[in-house]
């Protein structure tokens, strides 16, 4: 996979993504930027929510199972110091229906643990709960 990221002045980038999407980044004006664009942080805490997320609907799928809905909070932890890179990311699924919560914990660890490539390209500690129809998940992910 390639892409490619041109500049548009101060410290903002754009590219068009492999798959065709416009994408621009940029930073807040506190530091130089334009703030017409997400950080690039930011980008990768949704890329990894959404990749969990996309496995997570896919195993669902093939366990004949979909939930009514299906949102996720993404907590990411920074160091202080430079590269400030992620030390703890922790996602909260929150799903709604008719799903065993056996099979919700399965996917969830499907994707930590085996699937979703995004949060294994990176070097911090992901960690994961859950909560089904309003209720706090009972089993440890």
């Amino acid at each position: 996979m390639q892409t490619k990221i041109e500049w548009s002045g101060d410290m903002g980038f754009s590219s068009t993504t492999p798959s065709g999407h416009s994408l621009q980044m940029d930073a807040s004006a506190e530091v130089g930027g334009q703030n017409n664009g997400p950080r690039p942080t930011e980008l990768l805490l949704n890329a990894v929510a959404g990749c969990t997320g996309i496995d997570i609907i896919s195993i669902l799928k093939k366990m004949r199972l979909t939930p009514d809905s299906f949102e996720m909070e993404v907590d990411g932890e920074r160091a202080g110091d430079h590269p400030k890179r992620f030390t703890n990311i922790h996602i909260h699924y929150r799903l709604e229906g008719d799903l065993p919560e056996d099979k919700v914990v399965r996917a969830i660890q499907l994707s930590k643990d085996k699937y979703c490539s995004v949060s294994h390209s990176l070097n911090a500690n992901i960690t994961a709960s859950y909560s089904l129809n309003g209720k706090k998940g009972s089993q440890q992910i």
